[in-house]
């Protein structure tokens, strides 16, 4: 049996957000789980990664109250690439910010509404620097996505 496709796609300037995405990665690799993983900087996944997957974990820093423009730049390259071929795929979100978070949210949600994914999950929101129990929740959104996709949940 061939094994579920996991795809994580973020974006970094400053740090937080890679530590929460290799987090969210060191959980999809749970031993325990068979799930394919991709782990991709936004400027480095396109439209092939997304028609690869099963489902996708995205993060990203709140800039301006938006999503970075690096994963923006994702959105943007592989849209219609892949418009009407990834319906209904799951996907879950983390955010690192000094904001309050809710303007990358409700972007992030909106374009995934348009490239009809499904949200799995709840979003993990970390409003100034991660801590280790921040991290452990990461971790859990990986690992969480990773099982839902092996057992057939999402």
């Amino acid at each position: 049996m061939t094994s579920k496709r996991l795809l994580i796609v973020y974006h970094s300037k400053g740090g937080k957000n890679k530590k929460m995405a290799e987090a969210v990665y060191r959980g999809a690799m749970h031993p325990e789980v068979d799930v394919e993983v991709r782990f991709l900087r936004a400027f480095d996944a396109d439209a092939d990664d997304l028609l690869w997957t099963d489902g996708v974990i995205l993060g990203t820093p709140e800039n301006f109250g938006y999503m970075s423009g690096a994963l923006k730049d994702f959105f943007d390259r592989t849209f219609y690439e892949v418009e009407g071929q990834v319906d209904g795929k799951p996907y879950a979100l983390f955010i690192g910010t000094g904001n309050d978070g809710q303007g990358a949210i409700s972007h992030i949600r909106r374009i995934c509404t348009g490239y009809k994914f499904r949200e799995v999950q709840e979003p993990i929101l970390v409003v100034g620097d991660v801590t280790d129990e921040q991290l452990a929740a990461c971790e859990e959104l990986g690992l969480g996505m990773a099982a839902g996709l092996e057992s057939g949940i999402f």
